[in-house]
């Protein structure tokens, strides 16, 4: 299949001369650094390490705890790593990332005019996946974001996720108006609705076994914009990063939010068990219980 288009023209984000700096340095370097503040945190962060071994023993009962402690110790080195990877991915010429991201599968139809809803779940890739896409494809972006507690780190996010094609990045506290506006005026949108965010527009179905909160953003505005849903993956390896982009989901959405709500876990359960290091598991993905269940954190 034909190399993705890179555009040409734009050299650095802005910032700070030594983050451009650190950003040429080679890979291994950087993820030697990555997987240092991984091991910080692991040995620091005892709740955080917590969330993510209870997390592990909920969805992988049948895995030894040896391999759980390995798939935990591998959660905070990738997440360390990822996080030291936004330095070449938001200040390193567009060749560095063209050649260290490589865009895999149907990713063809990131070109063809009209909206795109992009699932994109929480691997550690994912700020990979999102710095490729917009670099290769001349077309309306947005996303929703997360604003960060930091003030600094908030800046600098939002300008590293805004340097390729001035995407529209809309911030979850603002709602999803801004994702509808932009999905109507033809751009890909790309959403990561795995997290539990409440139990308010959820619905309660499997994920690994387990009853969770899960939001029905994804095909509610699939049916809102008739825009089709394209699942992207992102795996870290040693060359850089892998981005998956699959077919668009066939007859999604169904009309039912709950079974297309357990659709989409049931997707990503298959891509988790492929890498479950590479999964956010920090996060309290079980913490909204339905009416009646003990808390199980």
């Amino acid at each position: 299949m034909n190399t993705p288009p890179t555009p040409s023209g734009i050299e650095t984000a802005p910032g700070p001369w030594w983050l451009r700096w650190v950003a040429r340095l080679p890979l291994p370097w950087l993820r030697a650094a990555g997987a240092a503040l991984g091991a910080v945190l692991y040995l620091g962060a005892v709740r955080r390490r917590a969330v993510v071994r209870r997390n592990l023993a909920l969805c992988f009962p049948q895995a030894s705890p040896a391999q759980r402690r390995r798939w935990a110790w591998q959660t905070f080195c990738h997440f360390g790593q990822a996080f030291v990877d936004r330095v070449w991915l938001w200040h390193a010429p567009p060749a560095v990332i063209t050649r260290r991201v490589r865009l895999e599968g149907a990713w063809a139809a990131l070109s063809e005019p009209g909206p795109r809803l992009l699932f994109v779940p929480h691997f550690v890739g994912l700020d990979a996946a999102w710095s490729r896409m917009t670099l290769a494809f001349d077309r309306p972006w947005a996303t929703l974001y997360a604003p960060q507690s930091h003030p600094a780190l908030d800046a600098w996010a939002r300008r590293g996720r805004g340097r390729f094609g001035a995407p529209r990045i809309v911030s979850r506290r603002d709602g999803v108006r801004g994702v509808v506006r932009a999905l109507r005026e033809g751009a890909a949108v790309c959403l990561l609705p795995d997290m539990d965010l409440g139990a308010a527009q959820s619905v309660f179905v499997p994920f690994f076994g387990v009853p969770a909160a899960t939001v029905t953003s994804l095909p509610r505005l699939a049916a809102a914009a008739h825009a089709p849903v394209i699942p992207v993956v992102a795996r870290l390896d040693a060359q850089g990063y892998r981005v998956w982009v699959g077919p668009a989901w066939a007859d999604y959405p169904s009309g039912n939010d709950e079974a297309d709500a357990a659709r989409m876990n049931a997707e990503l359960q298959r891509w988790i068990a492929e890498t479950p290091g590479q999964y956010h598991w920090l996060h309290r993905r079980f913490k909204t219980r339905p009416p009646g269940h003990a808390g199980l954190y």
